[in-house]
């Protein structure tokens, strides 16, 4: 599950955002976590499941991002969907704003990593794909797999 590139290391991505969002932008988030969130997410216990981000009252918080109470933690474990602020910049909050105004656009989160041992997150505006989308492109991908199987049986 991790991934190793460039100092970073991917604990957890959100693999259905792709399939049902158009990716439009990205930015990468710094997360603020409790201790025993830390040490589950170094363990890879995360869910993004409906997770989302939304901007009020100038900050951004992320939403119904999962992550599993740590064992050893007991009585110190928070709330394991609990509201978490995103950390960035100013100016990026006010570039977000005014995009996500916009009809149909939503921050979702694509992953959970460590760079240089923070925790981050990769944030993406997205729009929402209509369902012929998603069949569009599972089509392609069919007929791909298709071709590259006839190929190699040619061979």
């Amino acid at each position: 599950m991790s991934e190793q590139k460039e100092g970073r290391r991917v604990v957890a991505s959100n693999r259905k955002a792709r399939h049902e969002y158009h990716i439009l932008d990205t930015w990468q988030a710094g997360i603020v976590l409790k201790g025993p969130e830390v040490k589950s997410l170094r363990e890879g216990k995360v869910s993004f499941q409906d997770a989302f981000a939304r901007i009020e009252g100038g900050e951004v918080w992320l939403y119904s991002l999962h992550i599993s109470p740590y064992e050893q933690a007991n009585r110190f474990n928070a709330d394991p969907v609990r509201p978490r602020k995103l950390l960035l910049r100013g100016e990026e909050i006010r570039r977000l704003v005014g995009k996500v105004e916009e009809k149909g656009l939503t921050l979702i989160p694509l992953d959970l990593h460590f760079s240089r041992g923070y925790a981050k997150v990769t944030l993406a505006l997205a729009r929402g794909k209509n369902l012929h989308d998603k069949r569009e492109k599972l089509r392609k991908r069919t007929q791909e797999m298709e071709a590259r199987r006839a190929v190699r049986e040619a061979r």
